[in-house]
C-alpha cells in the first residue's frame, strides 16, 4: 500500500511511464530480498514440506515465468524483463539452500489498514481528493493532504478553492487557476486510463511468485471497450485482477456549499460543460471555522478525529 503517496511525494503522474519504472523498480528490491530471506531461513530450517520439484526446487524464479507464458501462447508478452540486481546470487542461494517459503509475496487490498496507516490502499490511484468520513465522533471532511500542501505553496489553497473542489466531487480537472501540471498529477482513479494500471502491475507482477490485488476503474458502458481493457490485462500476462469497479451515477450531497455561487444541482454532466463562475461577494461556508480550515491528518498531534 501507499504506491500512489510515493509517487506524490516524487511528483510523478500516476498515468505515466516513470510510474510503471517505479512499480518495476521497487518490487524487484522487495522480492529480491524476500526471495534471499526465504532462502537464507531454509538454510536454518529447512524448507517447505513440498519443495521438492516446485519451481523454486526447479530453477524458476517468478520473472522466468513470462518466458515460459510465452512459450505456451507462442506469442510475444510486451513486459520489460530488465534485472537490475544481482539475482545470481539468488537463483545460487536457492539452489544450495531452497526456500523456507512456498509463497512469499501478494499484494493485498489493504483498504482497512491503509487508512490506520494514513496513505493511500494498494497499488492504485486515490478514489478521491476529497471526501466524508464517519465515525463516533461526528463525520469528518478529508481532504487528500498532498494535493492541499501543494496548493497552499501555490498560494491557491482558500476557502474558495475549496467549494470548487467540493463541487466537483473532489476532481481539479476543471478547475482553470491551478496549473495544467498540478491538474494532472492529482487525477482520481477515474480520471486514468486503466490501462496504465494494468501496465504497472505487469511489470510489478513478474517479480511476485503469489499475485495481486488490481481493481479495473471504469467509465462507460461499452461491452467492447470493457473487452479491450481485459485483453489487455491478459496480453501483459496478468494472472489475475479483483473488482471492476463503474462510475456511479448519484454523488454526495454537498451541504457545505453556498448555492448562491455553486448551484442548487451538482451533476457531473453539468460540470463538464460549463466551468464555475467566479462571483463576488460570494462565500463558502466551512464548517472548520473563518481561522484556518482543519482536516483529519496524522500527523496533527492536537487532532483527535480517529480516536
Amino acid at each position: 500500500m501507499g504506491f500512489q503517496d510515493a509517487l506524490y511525494q516524487l511528483g510523478v503522474n500516476f498515468d505515466s511511464e516513470k510510474a510503471v519504472d517505479l512499480a518495476d523498480q521497487s518490487q524487484e528490491i522487495i522480492a529480491y530480498y524476500a526471495y534471499l530471506a526465504s532462502s537464507e531461513l531454509a538454510a536454518e530450517r529447512g524448507t517447505y514440506e513440498s519443495y521438492r520439484g516446485s519451481k523454486w526446487d526447479r530453477g524458476i524464479l517468478p520473472q522466468d515465468t513470462l518466458d515460459l507464458l510465452e512459450q505456451e501462447r507462442g506469442e510475444k508478452i510486451e513486459v520489460s524483463r530488465i534485472e537490475r540486481l544481482e539475482w545470481g546470487k539468488i537463483r545460487e542461494s536457492i539452489q544450495k539452500n531452497g526456500m523456507r517459503n512456498s509463497n512469499c509475496l501478494a499484494i493485498a487490498p489493504t483498504a482497512t489498514i491503509s487508512n490506520i496507516a494514513g496513505c493511500v490502499p494498494t497499488i492504485e490511484p486515490i478514489y478521491k481528493n476529497i471526501y466524508v468520513k464517519a465515525n463516533v465522533s461526528g463525520d469528518f471532511i478529508i481532504i487528500n493532504p498532498y494535493m492541499a500542501d501543494e496548493l497552499k505553496r501555490l498560494g491557491l489553497w482558500d476557502e474558495r478553492m475549496l467549494g470548487k473542489v467540493k463541487y466537483y466531487d473532489g476532481s481539479i480537472r476543471q478547475i482553470e487557476e491551478i496549473p495544467v501540471g498540478v491538474r494532472e498529477r492529482y487525477k482520481e482513479v477515474f480520471e486514468i486510463d486503466p490501462k496504465w494500471l494494468i501496465k504497472a502491475a505487469a511489470y510489478r507482477g513478474k517479480w511476485i511468485d503469489q499475485s495481486q490485488s488490481l481493481n479495473i476503474y471504469f467509465i462507460g458502458s461499452s461491452g467492447a471497450q470493457l473487452s479491450e481493457v481485459y485483453f489487455y490485462a491478459w496480453s501483459l500476462g496478468l494472472k489475475t485482477t479483483y473488482y471492476l469497479r463503474t462510475l456511479a451515477k448519484s454523488q454526495v450531497e454537498k451541504s457545505t456549499v453556498d448555492t448562491s455561487q455553486y448551484g442548487l444541482t451538482h451533476k457531473r454532466e453539468a460540470a463538464s460543460k460549463q466551468l464555475l463562475t467566479e462571483q463576488s461577494g460570494a462565500a463558502v461556508r466551512v464548517e472548520t471555522g473563518p481561522a484556518e480550515m482543519k482536516f483529519c491528518r496524522l500527523d496533527d498531534p492536537t487532532c483527535e478525529s480517529c480516536q
